[in-house]
């Protein structure tokens, strides 16, 4: 299905007919469905947007290439004004980033030289499993990793997480990944705010919301509320990667109080936006049919590996992202090569959730070709 006949039929939604109609459409086509190939693997291993950009984005870059000799400065200016404006904020409350992760390092950067100044120690509280650039940046620093395991029920051991914050002596930096990476589940605010909201010298929060515009759980809510209210030790990031597809653009952005804002662009490398780009993000967040359309998509797309997992009884964790976090009868390194043998490209095993696989939701087209092979692999008892 096409994306202007996705749209057509998304204009049922309002009905409250349309996901269901075009869920059941997905899965009526599988005698029509080709396998993946050599050629064109399916690639369900990074959570990236396999619908590609925005059209409007496209047409934004088109547009912004004869300027292209130019310094970026004026569309870096106007994304970091148009994203304030979004949340309500001023542009100093806003840090562009060469992709999120590059907020993430400089705010570890940043505290790891706030500490050194200080003259006392520094470490990092992070749950375990999660996405680990935040750890990656902080081991040639010389920061201690204090690493929490997840709960048998794959959420954050919050309290665990608070204690061993408050028992050392020194400065915690706390990440919290949320949806988290790779379970996508969420932690529900209630629950983050009863410690978020607590306003420390010694403790300062990295809130990692990469995967935040997939969440449709009530339960959620963004901590750049806290941001709102002048919450002092605190950075939420953001990318462009996930919904918006610009994973190869490399644009991400923090946002917190300007204070902090102005101590995390210390640390930045200068001239870090380039201008496709800012542009093309720029015209991301304007276009809210894109948006919109991405969401539709990745919700049939769940339901059709939701319905496979269920069938075959596997074991998968609620998700409010654009991947699902399930389980593997058998050695996980085992599955996953057996997949790239079928030219099916899925996420590693992450350490200490053993038995568990990190699977990408791509196009419903996709996620079809994806479930046929799974099943072959299911009555091969392989899974």
């Amino acid at each position: 299905m096409d994306r202007r006949s996705f749209l057509k039929s998304s204009s049922l939604v309002a009905g409250g007919l349309a996901l269901n109609s075009l869920f059941n459409h997905a899965v009526a086509q599988n005698s029509n469905i080709v396998l993946p190939s050599e050629k064109h693997p399916l690639l369900l291993n990074f959570n990236e947007n396999s619908l590609g950009m925005s059209e409007k984005a496209k047409e934004a870059i088109i547009k912004a290439l004869p300027n292209a000799f130019r310094y970026p400065d004026d569309a870096r200016a106007e994304l970091q004004k148009n994203i304030g404006e979004l949340y309500s904020l001023s542009d100093k409350n806003i840090s562009i980033g060469n992709g999120s992760s590059e907020t993430i390092q400089a705010t570890v950067a940043m505290l790891a030289n706030k500490a050194k100044k200080r003259g006392i120690n520094i470490q990092l509280v992070t749950p375990d499993p999660t996405f680990n650039y935040a750890e990656l940046y902080s081991l040639p620093l010389g920061v201690t990793i204090t690493k929490i395991p997840l709960k048998t029920d794959l959420s954050f051991d919050l309290a665990k997480m608070e204690q061993a914050a408050n028992d050392f002596d020194g400065l915690s930096m706390v990440y919290i990944c949320n949806p988290n990476n790779p379970t996508a589940m969420i932690t529900p605010y209630s629950q983050l705010d009863k410690w978020l909201s607590k306003d420390s010298d010694n403790t300062f929060f990295i809130v990692d919301e990469a995967y935040a515009e997939f969440v449709e759980d009530p339960n959620f809510t963004s901590a750049i509320e806290l941001v709102k209210k002048g919450q002092n030790n605190l950075i939420v990031t953001r990318t462009f990667s996930k919904i918006f597809a610009l994973a190869g653009l490399r644009v991400g952005y923090g946002v917190a109080t300007p204070e902090i804002i102005a101590a995390v662009d210390t640390f930045l490398s200068i001239d870090n936006t380039n201008t496709a780009g800012a542009v093309a993000a720029i015209a991301s967040l304007k276009d809210k049919s894109f948006i919109q359309y991405s969401l539709k998509s990745n919700d049939i797309s769940r339901k059709i590996v939701e319905k496979a997992l269920n069938e075959i009884g596997l074991e998968y964790a609620p998700s409010q992202a654009n991947f699902i976090f399930h389980k593997v009868k058998g050695d996980v390194k085992t599955y996953q090569q057996r997949m790239a043998d079928a030219h099916v490209m899925v996420g590693r095993e992450f350490p200490p959730a053993v038995g568990w696989n990190r699977l990408t939701l791509g196009t419903p087209e996709e996620m079809q070709q994806f479930v046929v092979i799974l099943k072959q692999f299911h009555e091969k008892g392989w899974v």
